[in-house]
């Protein structure tokens, strides 16, 4: 049986290649290249691809995934337009690589930028003083890296509502712990490799855990469940721990 077809194309701004990952799924996967900030190209590129498509609005399609430097498209073959002879998946090959085919940087949405308060060090972030052994900072100046310039949600993953941010400078490319923890808090930051996590429920985690925040990053109960989402901006903002506790009194968390 011969290999199905993949497309390949590129714009301006990105290489792209789609593959089909079962039946139901196609992978649309950017280059990420060797420059230095060729992974934050990558996933910009992401993001805009993974908006070109939800405004397009195919009829076919069930969900649309932004991850890191892929974006996952479900479809349902049954409602897909097709030529005479034409499969399911040739099709919808044809019309995404149509849509993706103008330059993904002419994409523009609103981007928006969340503060998200954090309390760090002390119990709420256990290995604040490890990171600035291992980075050769005093734990101010990690805090002051983490938090003076505004970072991007790269992708939402590994649990509901779960983001992944950064890139923070270089000096924050700490590796993850040796020992994970069996349980990490609700609202925990963890650092590493120049990424963040904010933990949105009490999960397990190999991340080193430097603050914490009093805001719910995920709610079913909300209209929007997800605080964040990728594509965003955030910008970590100090606070104490006397406005943590007053913080999470209003996010009905104690």
């Amino acid at each position: 049986m011969s290999a199905l077809p993949i497309s390949v194309a590129h714009t301006t701004a990105a290489k792209w290649r789609i593959e089909p990952s079962g039946e139901r799924l196609l992978i649309v996967s950017f280059e990420t290249g060797t420059e230095a900030d060729a992974l934050s190209r990558a996933n910009r590129s992401a993001c805009a691809a993974a908006h070109r498509l939800r405004v397009a609005n195919l009829p076919a399609v069930t969900d649309i995934v932004p991850a890191l430097t892929t974006v996952g498209v479900h479809y349902r073959p049954a409602a897909v337009t097709c030529d005479a002879g034409e499969s399911p998946f040739h099709a919808m090959l044809e019309q995404l690589s149509a849509l993706l085919a103008t330059p993904l940087d002419a994409v523009t949405e609103a981007t928006r930028l969340i503060e998200i308060p954090v309390c760090y060090g002390g119990n709420f972030g256990p290995d604040l003083e490890e990171v600035g052994n291992l980075s050769g900072l005093a734990t101010n100046d990690v805090i002051a890296l983490h938090s003076s310039v505004p970072v991007n949600v790269l992708m939402l993953g590994f649990a509901p509502g779960h983001p992944y941010v950064g890139l923070f400078d270089d000096r924050l490319k700490v590796p993850r712990r040796s020992t994970p923890r069996t349980t990490v808090p609700a609202g925990s930051i963890g650092l590493a490799n120049r990424q963040s996590v904010i933990y949105p429920m009490d999960l397990p985690g190999g991340w080193n855990i430097i603050g914490r925040t009093p805001l719910a990053l995920f709610d079913p109960a909300r209209e929007t469940p997800c605080l964040l989402n990728a594509g965003d901006n955030v910008r970590f903002v100090p606070i104490g721990v006397e406005e943590f506790f007053f913080l999470a009194a209003g996010e009905g968390k104690l």
